[in-house]
């Protein structure tokens, strides 16, 4: 991304459009708002931005800021656990020798901290933890953990912000958010599926999954982690032979976010019996980009 660094911060708001702006606009004033996605039913947004190194600091600490003035988590209500206000801010390393990613987190830590809310490290800066092992028990028993000192924060004090909560902040590489709703309102078929091929119960490697109800269907709500152990278009498939096992079409799927492109070509190798299918092979990846939203591509009708 010609020395940009990407960043995919959750904040927990997915209904007032005015928190979702405020928030936006406080990004967009240093870094590149590249995609919102809010969600009524998680109550939960997910923005994606880019900038370089300073402007993305800049960018992400605007932003947490008006969340934590903005969020009140007391009141919070949605499907989806969280901790904070801003509940994770990943900052995405594409190399594994990028040491940039970890110092730009350094440098937000120090600025999250100074407003008075904990900064907690997960991925690369919590011996590689993820999110779900601050969420286990809510802000309530994370607010126990801190007091405990079972837990000790990267920057700001050992409790939790009364509103916002505290920052779950991290440095891993690209991850795909992917939801499946499924043609029933039985949060127990989705339970079970998310049980069944998730890795931390002997599932699919590199997919975290939880079931739920949102938009009233069923939901299987998923991270993929590691792209390379399990591709995008097998974890689908086989959460719609989980689902058929049970008698239960899917409805449709969501994207959460952005995705690399090498994932949607991979999925379209697949459809199309194209296996191996590069990203390059995408025209727009392929000219770096150069068509402008909406313009025609040769061979479009």
């Amino acid at each position: 991304m010609r020395g940009l660094l990407e960043a995919v911060p959750n904040f927990s708001e997915g209904r007032d459009p005015a928190v979702l702006r405020a928030i936006g606009d406080a990004m967009s004033a240093h870094a590149r708002l590249l995609d919102v996605h809010a969600d009524a039913d998680h109550n939960r947004s997910v923005f994606t931005c880019v900038g370089a190194p300073d402007a993305l600091v800049d960018g992400l600490a605007a932003a947490v800021r008006t969340a934590a003035e903005r969020i009140d988590l007391r009141r919070h209500r949605g499907v989806h656990p969280r901790v904070g206000a801003a509940d994770v801010v990943p900052i995405v390393r594409f190399a594994e020798h990028d040491g940039r990613p970890a110092q730009v987190a350094g440098q937000l830590a120090e600025r999250i901290g100074a407003l008075g809310i904990p900064v907690l490290g997960y991925g690369d800066l919590g011996d590689g933890r993820r999110p779900a092992f601050f969420r286990a028990g809510g802000p309530e028993r994370l607010a126990e953990r801190l007091a405990a000192g079972e837990l000790a924060p990267l920057a700001g004090p050992a409790l939790l912000h009364p509103t916002a909560g505290a920052v779950l902040l991290g440095v891993r590489p690209p991850l795909v958010a992917f939801n499946v709703d499924l043609a029933t309102d039985r949060a127990a078929v989705a339970e079970r599926i998310a049980r069944e091929v998730r890795a931390s119960s002997g599932g699919l490697p590199g997919v975290q999954a939880l079931g739920m109800l949102a938009g009233g269907r069923a939901q299987v709500s998923m991270n993929l982690i590691d792209l390379a152990a399990t591709p995008l278009h097998v974890v689908v498939a086989e959460v719609e032979r989980r689902a058929a096992e049970q008698g239960v079409a899917v409805h449709g799927s969501e994207l959460v976010g952005l995705m690399p492109a090498g994932v949607a070509a991979a999925a379209a190798g697949r459809a199309l019996h194209l296996p191996g299918m590069p990203a390059d092979r995408l025209l727009e990846v392929a000219v770096g980009g150069e068509f402008g939203a909406g313009e025609a591509t040769p061979g479009g009708q």
